[in-house]
C-alpha cells in the first residue's frame, strides 16, 4: 500500500534535524526543468542501480516525488519497498502539490552547491576578473597562471587559452608544484560561476599570498566576450603515485579544517558509526581518479574532492548523514571538508586516512534480472521480418546521433505507453545492461519477453551492419531524460548561456529563511540581504 505524505508534512521532515532522503524519480530532463531544493534526482530508469548507493540504509526516512504524484512516484514507491526500503512515502501531488502549498520549485542541477557558491562570493567577497581583464593580462604576458577547476573530462571540452586543469579538490595539494612563485596571479575558471568562485576562496581560506581572483562568468563569459576557445586542451598538473606535500600547506589544512569545527576521526569511531542503525554513513576517497583507481579503502566511493562540492547531490542521497572523507596525504580532505561543513553537511575526516586501515562493508546492489542475450545476426534477420520489437534505451541525444534502422527510442516511464499492445518478443539496446535490466522488470509487469543486444550498438557497427541518424527524431518533448536548459549553453547559443548565467545568480532569492539557515558560512544573512533583484 502506498504511503502518501502531503507538502506541510514534508516541510517539516525537512528541516526538524533528522535524516531524510528526497528523491525526484522523474527522468533528467523533467528534473531540470522544476524540482524541490533538496530534491536528489533518481530516475525511474535508474533506479535499483543507483538507490543503494544514494540511501544505503535502507530503513532511512525516504520520499519520492515526480510532477503530480501519480506517474513515476508510485512505481518507484512501489520498486524501492520491494528491494527493502521501508520509510518509503509519496509526496501528495507532486512538485505541482508543493508549489500550490506554497513553496518555490527550481529550474537546474546541483542547486544547493551553486545556491552556496553564489553566497560565498558574497560572504567572502571574492575577488574576480571579467574575461576581457583576463584576456589583456595574457596579452601582455602579465604573471598570471589560469588554473580550471573542472575535471579533465570538461576541460577537455573547452578552456581558457594557457588554462591548465586542476579540479578544485587538487588544489591544495599541488598549488605550488604548479605555482611556485608568491607573486604570480592565479586565476581559477570553470564554466560558469560556482567552481570559480569556491575554487579561487579556497586558495584564500588557506592563505596563500598570491593575488587570486576567479574568472567572473567562466568558459562561458570568456565566450560572451567573443574570445575564443581552446579545445582539447591537454594541459595538466603533474600526476604522481605519492604526490607531495608543498611546503606548508598541511599546516594551511589543518589551520583551515580547525576555523570550521572539521571533526578528525579514527577509524574504530567510523566502525561504530558504520554499526549505527540509526544514522547513514557515506564513506568518501576525495583523491584523484588515478589515485582511486590504483586502491582505496574497503566500502568507500569515489568522490573528487572539487565535484563533491559542487555536486554534492550526486553523491550522498540521504540529508544529515554523516560523512567521513580521506585521502592519502592529509591536505585534500580537511580542505573539502572544511567547505561541506559550510553547506551543512556532518562532514569528518579520518585520521590516517588512506594509510588508517578502515574497511567497510559496500551496499549491497539491487538484485535485478538476467537477461538472455541475442546476437547482431539474430536481431537483424528479427527486424527484417518483423518478428522482433526493438527498443533503444540509451540516452535520447545518442540515439539521435546514431541508431539501428528500425529500432524506436523509449525509456522506462514511456515503455508501457510505447508497447501498448505489443506481443512480439523485445529485444532492447543499451550501453548499461543494469539500465536494460531496469526495463526488463517492467516489461515482465507487462506480459513481455525481454532480450538484451550483446555487445550493444558497438557490436551491432563491428559487424558492418548500417546506422541511421535522425535529427529531430524523438522529438524534443520525448527526450524526458535530456536538460537542454543547461546543455543549449555549451553549443553555441549566446542567449542560453546568458539565461543560464542569470538563473545562477538569482538563486539566492528564491530560498526561504529555512533554506537559507541551513548553511553555515560565516554570515548568509546578510549575503540574503545584498542579494541584487
Amino acid at each position: 500500500m502506498t504511503r502518501f505524505v502531503d507538502a506541510a508534512t514534508l516541510k517539516t521532515w525537512l528541516h526538524d534535524g533528522e535524516e531524510i532522503a528526497l528523491f525526484d524519480v522523474r527522468e533528467h530532463g523533467q528534473y531540470g526543468q522544476s524540482h524541490l531544493f533538496y530534491g536528489i534526482t533518481l530516475p525511474y530508469s535508474r533506479l535499483e542501480p543507483d538507490a543503494p548507493r544514494l540511501a544505503p540504509r535502507q530503513s532511512v526516512r525516504l520520499v519520492v516525488y515526480d510532477s503530480d504524484g501519480s506517474s513515476a512516484a508510485p512505481l518507484a514507491a512501489q520498486r524501492l519497498t520491494a528491494l527493502g526500503y521501508s520509510g518509503v512515502h509519496v509526496l501528495r501531488g507532486g512538485t505541482a502539490g508543493w508549489q500550490a502549498a506554497g513553496h518555490a520549485l527550481f529550474a537546474g542541477v546541483n542547486v544547493p552547491s551553486k545556491t552556496f557558491g553564489e553566497l560565498a562570493e558574497q560572504v567572502y567577497h571574492t575577488p574576480r576578473v571579467s574575461a576581457t581583464e583576463l584576456a589583456a593580462m595574457l596579452d601582455r604576458k602579465d604573471d598570471v597562471v589560469v588554473l580550471d577547476g573542472r575535471p579533465f573530462s570538461e576541460f577537455r571540452k573547452m578552456n581558457i587559452p594557457t588554462a591548465i586543469s586542476c579540479p578544485n579538490g587538487e588544489l591544495a595539494l599541488r598549488i605550488r608544484d604548479l605555482v611556485p612563485s608568491e607573486t604570480t596571479h592565479i586565476v581559477i575558471n570553470c564554466a560558469g560561476r560556482t567552481r570559480s568562485i569556491i575554487g579561487a576562496q579556497t586558495l584564500i581560506n588557506l592563505g596563500l599570498s598570491n593575488p587570486v581572483s576567479a574568472l567572473e562568468n567562466g568558459t562561458q563569459g570568456w565566450y560572451l566576450a567573443d574570445l575564443k576557445l581552446e579545445h582539447g586542451g591537454t594541459r595538466r598538473y603533474a600526476e604522481s603515485a605519492q604526490p607531495g606535500e608543498p611546503v606548508g600547506m598541511r599546516a594551511a589544512a589543518q589551520a583551515l579544517a580547525k576555523r570550521f569545527n572539521v571533526p578528525v576521526v579514527d577509524a574504530q569511531t567510523v566502525r561504530g558509526w558504520a554499526g549505527d542503525t540509526q544514522r547513514t554513513l557515506f564513506l568518501c576517497d576525495v583523491r584523484s581518479p588515478e589515485e582511486f583507481t590504483r586502491g582505496s579503502l574497503p566500502g568507500a566511493q569515489h568522490t573528487p574532492g572539487g565535484q563533491l562540492i559542487q555536486a554534492t547531490d550526486q553523491y550522498i542521497g540521504v540529508r544529515r548523514a554523516r560523512l567521513v572523507l580521506f585521502d592519502a596525504d592529509g591536505i585534500r580532505a580537511l580542505t573539502v571538508a572544511s567547505w561541506l561543513r559550510q553547506l551543512g553537511h556532518d562532514a569528518s575526516v579520518l585520521d590516517h586516512g588512506l594509510a588508517s586501515g578502515l574497511a567497510l562493508p559496500a551496499p549491497a546492489p539491487a538484485a535485478l534480472p538476467a537477461l538472455p542475450g541475442i546476437s547482431t545476426k539474430a536481431l537483424a534477420a528479427g527486424l527484417a521480418d518483423g518478428s522482433i520489437a526493438a527498443i533503444d534505451l540509451r540516452p535520447s541525444m545518442q540515439f539521435r546521433q546514431s541508431h539501428i534502422p528500425g529500432t524506436r527510442w523509449s525509456i522506462r516511464p514511456q515503455l508501457a505507453k510505447a508497447l501498448s499492445g505489443e506481443h512480439r518478443p523485445v529485444v532492447l539496446i543499451a550501453d548499461e545492461p543494469a539500465v536494460a535490466a531496469c526495463a526488463a522488470v517492467d516489461l515482465q509487469a507487462l506480459g513481455l519477453k525481454a532480450s538484451l543486444l550483446e555487445g550493444g550498438l558497438d557490436a551491432w557497427r563491428a559487424a558492418g551492419l548500417p546506422v541511421e541518424a535522425t535529427e529531430n527524431t524523438p522529438a524534443d518533448s520525448d527526450c524526458i531524460d535530456y536538460l537542454f536548459f543547461v546543455h543549449d549553453r555549451h553549443d553555441g547559443n549566446k542567449e542560453a548561456a546568458r539565461q543560464y548565467l542569470a538563473w545562477e545568480v538569482n538563486l539566492i532569492g528564491q530560498l526561504d529563511a529555512l533554506e537559507l539557515k541551513a548553511f553555515q558560512l560565516p554570515d548568509t544573512t546578510a549575503a540574503a540581504a545584498h542579494t541584487p533583484a
